[in-house]
């Protein structure tokens, strides 16, 4: 189990507000739930506010361990939006934080906890920050294998604070619902029909994208054969991508790609009976609300980013040059490209066949 330098108990007692700083990816942000709600159970009266970017923030906006999100309007990039910081740093000083918890990794999330003044701050001892941190946990090689829902769990652990594993749960907003239900009203969908969702993208690189004319042939099949409606998802920089699934359909998906918030997708998503997805964000979205997920995984390991939950199936070929963690593959993209259509049908209709 890690362990924290220099480690001081701390009195639960005395923290009455705690400041947790998310992670800046969707599929990280989700991952980091489990460890969240371990935050709310080991202090149940106290109040916990999340300091997210704002692309992330419908992560925890509903979820019941939260009790106010702090968006975070920085640009990327180390010497960028110093006005922002500043605001932060003056906003967390005001609300007298007693507990930092950071998820996140980077030099700054110690930084402005630590210029916010707040007493106590708890994170792993990475990018040069241990000396910002008054609880640093030591990231050893065995934190490195595990699950990432794991990784994030053992900040707590390294306390000796109970932190059990679990599944990420999201909830979504009403808000959002209503907006889906407009959405698909507005696309002429009909409450009874069947939905699939298609996440086509991956934001990392080409190495985690199964082709596209792929997604489109096994959306074309659920079209045909199950009289399916097929939604395609993804951020405004994989509309290409998206565009190109619905040229190579027959049946004419209708394409959200670029259209929708985060909330709003995951309102969309949460109306899904199954969601078929590259390891991406959106795979920890789906996976997360409880819908039935096809994961298609290449370049990256599912034993340390995979979906969570029962209602999930992991589609990959062992090749030997993966899991490589490459953005872009340098030689023939065989861990993708060997996956034909008919494997993740399989996995579809056995998705399918357990939830009728």
């Amino acid at each position: 189990m890690p362990r924290v330098k220099g480690r001081r108990q701390i009195d639960k007692s005395l923290i009455h507000r705690i400041l947790v700083r998310a992670t800046n990816w969707v599929g990280d942000g989700v991952m980091t739930l489990p460890a969240l709600e371990a935050v709310r159970r080991n202090f149940p009266s106290s109040s916990i506010t999340v300091l997210a970017k704002p692309w992330v923030l419908s992560l925890f906006e509903a979820h019941p361990a939260v009790d106010h999100v702090m968006p975070f309007e920085k640009g990327e990039g180390a010497f960028t939006g110093l006005g922002e910081m500043l605001r932060i740093i003056r906003l967390i000083r005001k609300e007298k934080f007693d507990l930092a918890i950071l998820f996140q990794n980077a030099f700054e999330a110690a930084l402005l906890t630590c210029l916010g003044g707040v007493r106590l701050r708890l994170g792993y001892n990475t990018d040069s920050r241990g000396l910002l941190l008054t609880h640093g946990v030591i990231r050893d090689n065995e934190v490195l294998k595990v699950h990432q829902v794991e990784y994030y769990l053992s900040i707590l652990r390294a306390m000796d604070w109970e932190a059990k594993g679990s599944e990420p749960s999201l909830h979504v907003r009403g808000k959002n619902r209503e907006e889906a239900m407009g959405f698909l009203a507005s696309e002429g969908i009909r409450d009874e029909e069947y939905l699939i969702g298609l996440g086509p993208g991956a934001i990392f690189g080409g190495s985690k994208r199964w082709p596209p004319g792929r997604f489109a042939r096994i959306g074309e099949w659920a079209a045909e054969r199950w009289g399916a409606r097929i939604l395609l998802f993804g951020s405004s920089k994989e509309r290409e991508i998206c565009e190109e699934v619905a040229r190579e359909m027959g049946h004419t998906p209708v394409n959200f790609c670029g259209r929708t918030s985060l909330g709003e997708a995951m309102g969309l998503i949460n109306l899904c009976q199954l969601f078929v997805t590259n390891d991406s964000g959106l795979m920890h979205v789906s996976a997360a609300l409880g819908v039935p997920t096809v994961a298609i995984f290449g370049s990256t390991d599912p034993n340390a980013t995979g979906p969570g939950g029962l209602r999930t199936m992991v589609v990959r070929h062992d090749v030997e040059c993966a899991p490589c963690m490459k953005p872009e593959c340098p030689t023939h993209h065989r861990c993708m490209l060997s996956i034909e259509p008919e494997v993740v049908w399989e996995a579809m209709a056995a998705l399918k066949g357990e939830t009728e």
